[in-house]
C-alpha cells in the first residue's frame, strides 16, 4: 500500500520551517521561518518561528540584525550562545557573499578579458575543456563552470548542460571559452556549429551568448570579434 502523505499538522512544529523549505524554496519564506532554520530549536513554551519573531522584534528588522552583538543576541530568553553563535555565523557568511559579488566579481566587456581570466587555467590542459562563464546585466561574473572535459582532441558540450546551470543562476548572459591542446586556436567546423546552436538556444532562453573564445598557446580567438555569432 503507498504511504499516507504528512499533513503539516503532523510535522513536529520546529521541523515545519525546514519542509516549508523543501517544499516551496528559501525564497518564499518569512524572515521568521528562515531565522528559524538557523536557531534550530525554540525555548519552554515556544517554537522556533515564535523564538525568531522574538529576535525580530527586538532588532525591529532583519536588516537591523547586521549590528547585533553576541551578548545583545543572548539577551532574549529563549537564545543562548549556541543559537547566538549561529546567527551570527550565517549573517557574516551572507555579508562576505554580498561583498564578493558587489565589488569583487571580475568584469568583462571584452573578449580579451575573459580570455585573460581563462588563459593560465586552459592553456596547458592535455584535453579540451569547455567552460562557461555565467554573468550578470552589467557583464559581471556571478559563476563559471566546467561543462565537459572531452578528449585529446575533441569535447562534447550540449546546448542543455550549457545553459542549465546558467538559467539556475539566473544569468543575463554567457560566454563561452574552450582550449585546443594543439595550441593552435583556430576554430574547427564542429566548434562553428557549437556557437550557432549557442547563439540560436540563448535567444530562446533570454540568455544571450556574448562569445566563444578559443584559447591556445598564450593566444585566443574570438568568434564575436571575428563576426561569427552573427
Amino acid at each position: 500500500m503507498a504511504a499516507s502523505p504528512v499533513l503539516v499538522r503532523e510535522i513536529p512544529e520546529e521541523d515545519r520551517p525546514r519542509e516549508r523549505l523543501r517544499q516551496v524554496g528559501p525564497e518564499q519564506m518569512s524572515n521568521a521561518e528562515l531565522l528559524a532554520i538557523l536557531l534550530r530549536t525554540g525555548s519552554r513554551g515556544r517554537s522556533a518561528v515564535n523564538l525568531a519573531e522574538q529576535v525580530l522584534k527586538r532588532f525591529g528588522s532583519i536588516r537591523e540584525l547586521l549590528h547585533a552583538d553576541l551578548q545583545e543576541l543572548t539577551e532574549i530568553p529563549g537564545v543562548g550562545l549556541a543559537k547566538a553563535a549561529q546567527l551570527k555565523a550565517a549573517i557574516e557568511v551572507g555579508r562576505r557573499i554580498a561583498r564578493f559579488s558587489q565589488s569583487s566579481a571580475p568584469q568583462f566587456l571584452t573578449a580579451q578579458d575573459a580570455a585573460e581570466y581563462m588563459m593560465d587555467r586552459l592553456q596547458f590542459q592535455l584535453k579540451e575543456h569547455f567552460v562557461a562563464l555565467h554573468l550578470d546585466a552589467k557583464r559581471r561574473l556571478i559563476g563559471e563552470e566546467i561543462v565537459s572535459v572531452g578528449t585529446l582532441d575533441g569535447t562534447v558540450a550540449h546546448p542543455r548542460e550549457i545553459f542549465k546551470t546558467a538559467i539556475k543562476r539566473s544569468a543575463s548572459a554567457i560566454i563561452c571559452l574552450h582550449n585546443h591542446p594543439s595550441g593552435d586556436p583556430t576554430p574547427s567546423y564542429e566548434d562553428l556549429e557549437v556557437t550557432r546552436r549557442l547563439v540560436e538556444c540563448g535567444r530562446i532562453l533570454g540568455v544571450d551568448v556574448l562569445d566563444h573564445i578559443v584559447i591556445g598557446s598564450h593566444s585566443y580567438c574570438s568568434m564575436r570579434e571575428k563576426g561569427w555569432l552573427d
